[in-house]
């Protein structure tokens, strides 16, 4: 029983009959290769000499025979007293020269010198052994590694070989081999109780057969990058006492025509014959888009895989003991019918984890990484709304990165927070601006911050700095206290409003506008729209949603569409937007005017510091007259919030 446990553990130690092909194999090459060598060189080892020197030899009839080969001319010296000096070595060799020498054979036989000739064609197998090897090495190791990679894919579950194209390509799992379960996900509960619902159905089918139940035949995993859906199939794969097949969707399509239907059929199969078994296709979308989107119609290749797919999944073979697990960002372009029931009967949907789940993710990423005293997940897990679960992996990874940078032995705090600015805005990179550029980045960040201080309705400021980041040349952060979901329309406007707020700062303190808000235009423009034409949020135009020209991402689905609304509504759309945003930047200045000072004193500290918190903003724009500004805030705040 130990042996058995050892040689599974260490598979390579037990010889393959294939490894033991190859070694013979190899043994043979090295000795066929000796052979030659040795045949080659088998000859007795002569000592060459000048040509010369070789005709005065034969002169004193110190030679007694030599062989011709070519130009090759050997030899042995006679055994007489005048070459009593050269017993211990009677051979030699020389080079015959290019041109003919007619008194060499007649001073040969003068001196009654034993003659012989060789003829310079090589034996007969040599020609045959220099031709057929190198194809006898070729075909080897094109034996050799098919063989290898036939045992590779074995080992993995996989079928394949030179002519295993149509094969599938889905590697297989058993139980624990992912090295990832349920407790290693940290929050989508909702997730996991369905998976964990179809796992205990395929070891226990009994207990929903016996109510009449049948198991889902497929679930689709959908959300946005990052947020867990291969995670959590790899998880089913640990929890799962069943074979899992795992593929992409992109390995079904080749560019022969019927591989990839031909791969979805043998992937069915194989999955069938081991059921109950889980099958899991990852962006399931690139095999799965609609059908006869585009200009020119869709890919055959594409379409005969979906169509095999769909085959499959709803098909007149019944194959209740699999299920098929997809994952994909892109539910959009999915084909209707991949997504009726009978095929995809349960739909998930994994949103960007909440506060509470985010700390929990961080926990399950802590595990190895030596914490500070100073570390607080909780408040971390505040400081990064929006982030996914692959985002806070990339966090721990920074982090612990800058820590072994400055070659500390834990993660502090201050490492989470680097870390988390140089994902959010980038890495800081060396400044080359000016004074009078920096001034004009200070007085653009601080109409950013202090607008985000005075409305009620904006989100808290966390941050403002003038340290170049990325793209970015400034930033002002801010956090909000709580995850929104459900926009206010007086939330919308001061946040339009905080970000004019810069420009505004700008053209107040400067007299003239520069490029910097280019970003802060196209954001709040696109905003401004959505509010008008999807929204709801303009008394002229009153609560009608006009469909946008960027909704579908294929070319030939949008030139096909009818626009549901005239030119002139068009028209009114832009104007309501321009209205929006030209009322929204006169009520900034306003404000900003008003708080003036504060916003110098602001600019100022900000070319000092270059970096403030959300604690020395509060300090700083704190003054004596605080009790009048805040009135005056709130009367301004009102007028910005009606509209």
């Amino acid at each position: 029983m130990g042996d058995e446990r050892r040689d599974s553990e260490y598979p390579d130690r037990n010889p393959t009959p294939g490894s033991r092909m190859s070694v013979w194999v190899w043994l043979f090459v090295a000795g066929l290769v000796a052979l030659l060598w040795l045949n080659l060189d088998a000859g007795p080892k002569a000592k060459a000499i000048a040509y010369t020197d070789f005709k005065q030899a034969v002169k004193n009839d110190e030679i007694a025979q030599v062989t011709f080969q070519g130009q090759q001319l050997r030899g042995r010296y006679a055994e007489d007293e005048g070459a009593e000096g050269r017993q211990a070595d009677r051979q030699f060799m020389t080079t015959l020269p290019p041109v003919d020498d007619p008194e060499l054979l007649s001073l040969l036989e003068q001196h009654e010198v034993q003659i012989q000739a060789k003829s310079t064609e090589p034996a007969w197998w040599m020609p045959l052994l220099v031709g057929v090897l190198p194809w006898v090495l070729i075909f080897l190791l094109i034996f050799l590694g098919v063989r290898k990679m036939q045992e590779r894919m074995a080992k993995n579950g996989q079928a394949g070989g030179m002519f295993g194209f149509g094969k599938s390509k889905a590697k297989r799992f058993r139980r624990a081999m992912t090295g990832v379960s349920f407790d290693d996900v940290a929050g989508l509960e909702n997730a996991k109780r369905d998976l964990r619902e179809i796992i205990e159905y395929l070891k226990a089918p009994q207990r929903y057969t016996g109510l009449g139940a049948k198991i889902p035949k497929g679930i689709l995993m959908m959300g946005p990058p990052g947020t867990g859906k291969t995670l959590l199939a790899k998880a089913a794969a640990g929890e799962a006492g069943v074979p899992f097949y795992s593929i992409s969707g992109s390995e079904f399509i080749e560019m022969f025509v019927g591989v990839g239907a031909s791969r979805v059929r043998d992937m069915f199969q194989s999955a069938r014959k081991e059921a109950p078994a889980i099958i899991f296709i990852d962006e399931i979308d690139s095999v799965g888009r609609a059908r006869g989107t585009g200009l020119g119609g869709g890919h055959d290749e594409r379409e005969q895989t979906l169509n095999q797919i769909l085959g499959e999944m709803d098909g007149f073979e019944p194959h209740e003991a699999v299920v098929v697990l997809a994952a994909t960002n892109r539910p959009d372009v999915l084909d209707q019918a991949l997504l009726r029931p009978g095929r995809f009967d349960r739909k998930v949907t994994l949103e960007l984890p909440q506060r509470d789940a985010r700390r929990r993710i961080l926990e399950v990423h802590c595990r190895d990484v030596p914490l500070a005293d100073d570390v607080d997940l909780e408040s971390l897990a505040a400081k990064t709304v929006g982030f996914s679960g692959a985002e806070l992996e990339n966090l721990v990874n920074e982090a612990a990165l800058l820590a072994g940078r400055d070659r500390c032995d834990q993660v502090n705090m201050a490492r989470f927070d680097q870390a988390r600015d140089k994902l959010v805005l980038g890495a800081e990179r060396e400044s080359m601006i000016g004074d009078q550029e920096k001034e004009v980045i200070a007085y653009h960040e601080s109409g950013h911050a202090l607008m985000a201080y005075l409305l009620p309705q904006a989100d808290p400021l966390d941050k403002v700095t003038i340290i170049p980041r990325g793209h970015a040349l400034g930033a002002t952060e801010q956090l909000p206290e709580e995850e929104r979901h459900n926009l206010k329309h007086s939330y919308l406007l001061d946040r339009i409003g905080v970000m004019l707020g810069g420009r505004v700062a700008e053209q107040l303190i400067m007299g003239e506008v520069s490029s910097g808000a280019e970003q802060d235009l196209k954001q709040v423009t696109q905003l401004a729209r959505r509010m008008v034409s999807q929204w709801g949020m303009s008394e002229t135009l009153g609560p009608v949603a006009f469909r946008r020209g960027d909704e579908h991402v294929f070319l030939g689905r949008e030139m096909a569409q009818q626009r549901d609304f005239s030119e002139h509504t068009a028209r009114l759309i832009d104007e309501e937007v321009q209205t929006l945003l030209c009322k929204v930047e006169s009520q900034a200045r306003e404000l900003l005017e008003q708080h003036r000072p504060q916003l110098e004193r602001l600019a100022e500290r900000l070319l000092e510091r270059e970096t403030l918190d959300a604690h020395e903003i509060d300090v700083l724009l704190r003054n004596r007259d605080s009790a009048d500004t805040d009135s005056s805030r709130r009367r301004r705040n009102t007028s910005v919030s009606e509209h």
